[in-house]
């Protein structure tokens, strides 16, 4: 493997932020600061690059399982902004998927 954008995590992840960048575009300018910050920065957390770069296996073990909180979070955000009919049906399904 010759870079961390091999790994098949953070092509997901990668994408699952691009996702939610073109998701919350449109959402309300008073969700700027809350749910659409939110979101955003739980999902570019996601793409665990910056653990493949560590020294030791254990530091970049450590940064996998540091990626399940933001997932957890930004699962909990998509429900969330579908809920408040921020997001229609067919994007909840997505993203909720990716």
């Amino acid at each position: 493997m010759q870079s961390y954008k091999d790994l098949i995590v953070y092509q997901k992840g990668y994408k699952l932020a691009l996702e939610i960048y073109q998701s919350t575009k449109d959402f309300p300018r008073e969700e700027v600061y809350g749910l659409v910050s939110q979101m955003r920065r739980s999902a570019v957390s996601i793409p665990i690059a910056e653990g493949y770069r560590r020294r030791h296996r254990k530091e970049y073990i450590q940064f996998l399982h540091m990626a399940n909180g933001p997932c957890s979070e930004l699962e909990t955000l998509i429900s969330l902004s579908y809920d408040l009919n921020l997001l229609d049906k067919d994007v909840y399904n997505r993203l909720y998927s990716l």
